[in-house]
């Protein structure tokens, strides 16, 4: 979660998070019970939490893709790829008012029950990006808050744009989730993925190919593990050298 300058701030980061939370539910997405609290210690940054209702650890996709049967995963990858497109069916009913992003990848959906018919809930949340008549209502520079300083003028000229768009984009949206089962280790159901896909897709998106969407993962691994690197030595910069409080935890080793 980004770091606010004052309670402000963060108030008006609250506010777009529940207009999001309340647009995906018009869109007809399923979320967890949440409530939010904001942290204002006095020399310190605002912080921004969400307390979601706890899931069963074991029904997220990213995990059901190690568990299940050939027959149950294909009909996983299809209800979340169903729901996905309740996105861009709510953004084509209320344009230009209305655009909603979603990240779609494995691990930010989770099955309460069967995947056949059981509940499937988004849990992804913590980043409000929608657009109202064609402006976008987050804060762009809030992502390079976690951001190392001297790296921030690059991720801005380079990155920063392609990151704000590529979750509005029906096509990369898709791509982005069938290249998670490279990081989940599971590249034997690229192909039944992308099958899958595109058989959801409308006749005015180009077809996914299993090619593009390794490409894809390819450059993106390289990316982020590239920005970890950064962080943590960030992070050895402020804490060993100037003494100072890293605001942020950083994930562990990541298998991919």
């Amino acid at each position: 979660m980004p770091l606010f300058s004052d309670r402000s701030s963060a108030e008006k980061y609250a506010h777009n998070y529940e207009e999001y939370c309340q647009l995906l539910k018009q869109a007809g997405l399923t979320l967890p019970s949440d409530r939010t609290e904001i942290v204002d210690v006095p020399n310190r940054p605002a912080v921004f939490y969400i307390l979601q209702d706890q899931l069963p650890p074991d029904r997220f996709c990213h995990k059901l893709v190690h568990s299940l049967s050939s027959n149950e995963v294909e009909q996983m990858i299809e209800r979340v790829a169903a729901e996905i497109s309740k996105v861009w069916i709510f953004n084509e009913s209320n344009k230009p008012s209305r655009k909603l992003a979603i990240d779609g990848q494995l691990s930010n959906w989770v099955f309460t029950g069967e995947v056949s018919d059981g509940d499937i809930y988004y849990i992804d949340t913590s980043t409000p990006l929608y657009r109202k008549n064609g402006t976008e209502q987050l804060d762009p520079e809030l992502f390079l808050r976690s951001a190392p300083l001297f790296l921030r003028w690059i991720i801005r000229w380079l990155f920063l744009q392609d990151v704000m768009n590529r979750y509005y984009d029906p096509r990369l949206v898709y791509i982005d989730l069938v290249a998670n089962l490279y990081k989940e280790q599971r590249s034997d159901l690229v192909q039944l993925a992308v099958e899958i896909v595109n058989r959801s897709l409308s006749g005015e998106i180009k077809p996914l190919s299993v090619e593009e969407v390794e490409k894809y993962y390819k450059e993106d691994k390289f990316i982020w593990m590239l920005f970890l690197v950064f962080r943590r030595m960030d992070r050895w910069i402020k804490t060993k050298l100037l003494r100072q409080r890293y605001e942020f935890i950083l994930p562990g080793k990541i298998k991919r």
